[in-house]
Formats: structure tokens, C-alpha cells, sequence
């Protein structure tokens, strides 16, 4: 039993590491695009960062429902007794 608790914490720390790893980059490629558009037609503006606050939201929810996962997998556990 403690071998499975000990290897579902293990995969939680994976999952959350690599999640807001993934979205790390994913924000700062985000970033640099915006700046991008942004610098290349400034009038805009406006849509640009309408859009990119869309995608944050998104993003957002995704990152909520990661985790409501990880609280499912810490405490209702399928493997434990």
C-alpha cells in the first residue's frame, strides 16, 4: 500500500511539473507572438490581446480541471483498498 501511495505522489509531482512546464513555454511563445503582431501592426491592439485573454481563460480552466484530477488521484485513490 505505501509502494502505491508512494508512486501516485511521484506521478502527481510529474503531472503537475509538466504541466505548468508545458505552460510556461507555451505562455512565453504566446508572449513573443503577441509582442510580435503587436509591434508589426499597432492599431490592433485591441483584438490581439482580446484574443490572447481567450486563450489565457482556456488555459485557466484546463489548468483547473488538471487539478481537480490530481485531488481525485490523491484522495479517492482506484488503487487502494
Amino acid at each position: 500500500m505505501e509502494t502505491i501511495l508512494s508512486n501516485t505522489i511521484t506521478a502527481v509531482g510529474l503531472m503537475l511539473g509538466f504541466a505548468f512546464l508545458g505552460l510556461g513555454i507555451g505562455i512565453g511563445i504566446l508572449g513573443s507572438k503577441v509582442a510580435e503582431a503587436i509591434g508589426r501592426n499597432p492599431e490592433t491592439k485591441g483584438d490581439v490581446i482580446h484574443s490572447v485573454m481567450t486563450i489565457m481563460v482556456v488555459l485557466a480552466i484546463f489548468l483547473l480541471f488538471l487539478f481537480a484530477f490530481i485531488f481525485l488521484l490523491l484522495y479517492f485513490n482506484p488503487l487502494v483498498n
